[in-house]
């Protein structure tokens, strides 16, 4: 039973530093462009778009599709490395465990 005991603190310990590093990735923010860099997104840790730029030489009036296609390329990129970086951070914190609902 002491050995049960301790394995319960552990793993509230371990939930509370998880946690926490959700919360610290919430302001960690990764970048993906596209396009050559004429479109630029940026998402947060929390799976987030926080902004997208486009450059004015890129918006084509009679080319929509591209842009439509630039952009989503660029966005899927950024929630990409934005769900690289928390997976990374939380294998450091888990020691690679898989811990299932844990990101």
């Amino acid at each position: 039973m002491k050995n049960m005991g301790k394995m319960m603190k552990q793993a509230q310990q371990l939930q509370e530093k998880m946690t926490k590093l959700q919360e610290e990735m919430a302001d960690k923010t990764v970048e993906a462009t596209a396009g050559g860099g004429m479109i630029k997104v940026v998402a947060n840790g929390r799976q987030q778009i926080v902004s997208i730029n486009i450059e004015k030489e890129v918006v084509d009036p009679e080319d929509v599709d591209m842009l439509q296609d630039l952009i989503l390329a660029a966005t899927n990129e950024a929630l990409s490395r934005a769900q690289e970086m928390v997976s990374e951070e939380m294998n450091k914190l888990t020691g690679g465990m898989n811990i299932p609902g844990m990101m």
